[in-house]
């Protein structure tokens, strides 16, 4: 016969370890914009995992250049483990002003985001939104005035900006309709 103390005792070690397991996890960081290189190497010089997704820009100054710079400027991505890391050490490095939280807790960033943004990344280290995307191919459009509509993109780049032709009959008639008038 199983008691009723070994039981509560195995619950309770069961949600130690689901609430140790929860705590690992990607937490967003503020830092100071443009310092996310040097905030990233110094995170790395204390063992602590990061991430910050990179596109191109052009910086026009004495002549215009496009060199890489970070997607969501100011804020970059870290793996902590809060049960085990102290996130005080992250909050102390040399370019990162503060981590995200929502009033004395840190806020995770929700399951999955910061591994799509990895898988998004190219060998160049940028984000390239493409997604194996041709031009000519069908898409459906998720959400926006055209939503569920069928469209042929037209044309696609890199940073996500995107031109698609609606194939949709009743449009196509209305405009057809307006127009001959």
């Amino acid at each position: 016969m199983i008691s009723s103390e070994k039981t509560t005792r195995k619950a309770n070690l069961s949600l130690q370890r689901a609430s140790a397991a929860a705590a690992i996890g990607w937490y967003a960081a503020s830092v100071f914009p443009g310092k996310e290189n040097i905030a990233e190497r110094h995170l790395r010089m204390q063992g602590f995992h990061s991430f910050v997704p990179r596109c191109e820009k052009t910086h026009p100054a004495r002549r215009v250049e496009t060199r890489p710079a970070a997607y969501f400027l100011g804020y970059m991505f870290i793996i902590l483990d809060v049960a085990l890391q102290s996130w005080r050490s992250v909050k102390g490095t040399f370019g990162v002003h503060s981590l995200i939280k929502q009033g004395v807790r840190l806020l995770p960033v929700p399951s999955g985001l910061v591994e799509r943004f990895i898988a998004l990344t190219g060998k160049d280290g940028l984000l390239d939104f493409r997604g194996g995307l041709a031009a000519d191919a069908s898409v459906r459009i998720l959400a926006g005035p055209f939503a569920e509509m069928i469209g042929r993109l037209d044309r696609h780049d890199p940073a996500g900006t995107a031109r698609v032709a609606i194939m949709n009959a009743d449009i196509l008639s209305i405009w057809i309709q307006r127009n001959s008038s």
